[in-house]
């Protein structure tokens, strides 16, 4: 299984992202090894916020049915001992400027055995996790406005 971060679903959703070849191709492998994914609610409300800021609410939010009516992706929710584990791992990951979405994505990881993160993110290398790509992203949060995909 492979978890899909906030990076890799922006790269995917906004053509003009300086990541979205990567993140088209690696979305491509993923489909041929016939891998599942997954994500959790934490990531999803992260990146309808963010998207919706510069590709509309309309598209954020299409874009997130998509993902919550998925075959193929499963939303995962934290439970009350995975949040103490994430505020844990984000007292630990504090020098690194890991944030909690990120601490709760590293503690539903754990909890599904998930080993795998497709994102363009090093903390989830720092946490243990296999980076796929494996390139790090670049400052995606200061992009000018992208246009969206449909």
């Amino acid at each position: 299984m492979t978890f899909l971060d906030s990076g890799a679903f922006i790269a995917l959703w906004l053509t003009q992202d300086g990541q979205h070849g990567a993140a088209t191709k690696a979305l491509g492998v993923i489909k041929e090894e016939g891998g599942r994914l997954c994500t959790s609610n934490f990531v999803l409300d992260e990146v309808v916020t963010f998207v919706g800021r510069r590709a509309g609410a309309t598209f954020a939010a299409s874009k997130a049915r998509g993902v919550l009516e998925s075959k193929v992706l499963s939303v995962l929710r934290p439970d009350a001992d995975d949040e103490r584990a994430a505020l844990a791992l984000y007292e630990k990951f504090a020098d690194a400027g890991v944030g909690f979405t990120d601490a709760v994505s590293f503690a539903l990881m754990r909890r599904y055995r998930v080993r795998r993160a497709f994102t363009f993110d090093r903390h989830f290398g720092l946490a243990g996790f296999t980076l796929f790509p494996g390139t790090e992203r670049a400052k995606w949060k200061t992009n000018p406005l992208p246009r969206a995909v449909l």
